[in-house]
């Protein structure tokens, strides 16, 4: 096939990563028709959102068949976990995501945490427990602080970070009542570390390992890292207090990761993301997924300047090492316009308003997640996380003025938003001493 020739893309997922991915996979003059499965209300201006079960790994399978699909994106991990990559390779068709089993390492926090000691990576120390009172037994032995996580595929929200003992043995009860379903059968118990977190987003064909630009993610619900935790409420990229020293330990945790993958037959072609704490004694893996991370795919790739779609066919293909990637020099921002109430319960319907002159600023894009289309054409908010305003500057400061700006131009009934994303960065390495 020509570097010319276009190929039919299915993407999967629904959130402001998938409308990352989306618009990135249409601007390559490789893509044709694009079908994103379900999308939001902002995919279906890049492309066709197509009602499809995205969890079938036959019915993926069969609709890229159907459809003269060259490549399969997978966005979200319960397609991966599914083995989604799995049915749509066994098509012969191209397909960017692990399968069922490198998807175990997000889809098992114990695998996960076994792996990386296989791997030789630093890591926190930890125990696992299927077992209520042995796992009470361990957290009053150890003490807090601990970090009480669920095994499973959780979204996002089955991880307790526990200050005191109390909480900790509470979040240990949540977990074997059910609260995070078949995902808190197994409860994985660690030592909690002290640091800036990172993340550290990866293209891998199994064999090769192209680390993308630092990110840093803000996970907390309110300002000031307090309240529970969410799946993200703003990002930004690069992450200025990382050293050179730093970054090259993240890098080789990466690559012993997929080397150790491969020497255990485990077939991992894909997005690898390393979440890390930079730690008093270096960089320590918090947690692996399977896949790009959101938000931080929302100020990654706006950053990256390769043509996506070449890269993931190197990725699929197993050619990565043909492939160098190349960054912009601008810094880029995103904040997460959430729902009122989110985490918790909120209210779907509302309209949203501003979006166009938001996206009109020179330097933004305003990324849909939990929103859709009502039979008017009106956008409303139909989700905890409703939109990613990003922003791309030639400072950082410059970066996240401009996304605050645009911020102020969208309104919704109920929309939340922390002020302070990237605050903590711009006072330097200090402010996490504090």
């Amino acid at each position: 096939m020509s570097e010319t020739t276009k190929m039919n893309i299915l993407l999967l997922g629904s959130g402001g990563r998938e409308h990352a991915l989306a618009l990135a996979l249409a601007a390559s003059p490789r893509c044709g028709e694009l079908y994103i499965a379900p999308g939001n209300g902002g995919t279906v201006e890049v492309g066709e959102n197509v009602a499809l079960a995205a969890e079938d790994p036959a019915a993926v399978a069969e609709f890229a068949r159907e459809t003269s699909c060259g490549l399969v994106v997978i966005g979200p991990e319960a397609p991966l976990v599914a083995g989604v990559a799995d049915a749509v390779r066994a098509e012969g068709i191209a397909c960017f995501g692990p399968g069922a089993a490198g998807a175990r390492l997000e889809g098992s926090k114990k695998f996960s945490k076994e792996l990386m000691d296989r791997a030789g990576v630093p890591t926190a120390g930890y125990a696992s427990f299927t077992d209520e009172a042995a796992a009470l037994a361990y957290v009053r032995e150890q003490g807090a602080p601990l970090v009480v996580k669920a095994d499973g595929l959780a979204a996002g929200k089955g991880v307790i970070v526990a200050t005191e003992l109390a909480q900790a043995e509470g979040a240990v009860r949540s977990c074997f009542a059910g609260e995070f379903g078949a995902a808190g059968a197994t409860v994985v118990i660690e030592e909690m570390l002290t640091g800036p977190e990172c993340s550290l987003l990866a293209f891998t064909d199994g064999k090769t390992v192209r680390p993308m630009s630092t990110s840093q993610d803000h996970k907390r619900a309110l300002e000031g890292d307090l309240g529970p935790n969410t799946g993200g409420m703003g990002a930004y990229s690069p992450v200025p207090i990382v050293t050179d020293e730093e970054h090259a330990a993240m890098v080789a945790a990466m690559e012993k990761t997929v080397a150790t993958l491969a020497a255990e037959g485990v077939d991992y072609r894909g997005c690898l993301y390393g979440g890390f704490m930079l730690t008093p004694s270096g960089p320590k893996i918090l947690e692996f997924n399977a896949r790009f991370g959101d938000p931080e795919t929302q100020v990654v790739l706006p950053r990256l300047e390769n043509d996506l779609v070449e890269v993931m066919l190197a990725v699929a293909e197993g050619r990565l090492a043909e492939v160098e990637l190349s960054w912009r020099d601008e810094w880029a921002l995103t904040v997460v316009l959430t729902s009122a109430g989110y985490p918790g319960s909120y209210e779907r319907g509302k309209v949203i308003s501003g979006i166009d002159r938001a996206s009109a600023l020179p330097g933004v894009t305003v990324y849909h997640a939990g929103t859709s289309l009502t039979d008017e054409g009106e956008v409303v908010t139909a989700g905890g996380r409703v939109l990613n305003v990003t922003a791309l500057g030639a400072t950082f400061e410059e970066a996240r003025d401009l996304a605050y700006r645009a911020c102020d131009l969208i309104e919704f009934e109920g929309k939340t938003l922390r002020r302070d994303i990237g605050l903590r960065a711009l006072k330097g390495r200090a402010a996490w001493d504090a």
